[in-house]
């Protein structure tokens, strides 16, 4: 497994503009991944739900906290689930979080 992609994780949090109006504030930090294809059992299995996982993300486990949307090559894609693995042996022992993910029509934030 190669870590050489960056991925953008992106948190949204409740702010406030400058006029006191309620919006969506977002926060991004880059991360290295690896990006895999979906299984072809994982994409039959959630097309049953209404799901389109279109590919997964391997990222060190530490630096992923939860967030459910992702920017990889300027395009945007819902996390669908996760999955934390077991540690990785052959690239410095660490343990790995895989995300699933779904691209965003027009790069939407929701």
């Amino acid at each position: 497994m190669v870590f050489d992609h960056e991925l953008i994780l992106i948190s949204l949090s409740p702010a406030e503009n400058s006029m006191g109006d309620p919006i969506v504030e977002e926060t991004s930090v880059t991360v290295l991944c690896d990006v895999q294809a979906i299984t072809r059992s994982e994409h039959y299995a959630a097309a049953t739900h209404g799901l389109k996982p279109e590919l997964t993300f391997v990222l060190n486990k530490y630096e992923y906290e939860g967030q459910r949307l992702v920017e990889f090559e300027n395009v945007r894609y819902r996390v669908i689930r996760h999955y934390f693995t077991k540690t990785q042996k052959d690239f410095a022992d660490f343990e790995s979080v895989e995300l699933v993910c779904e691209g965003l029509m027009n790069n939407a934030s929701t």
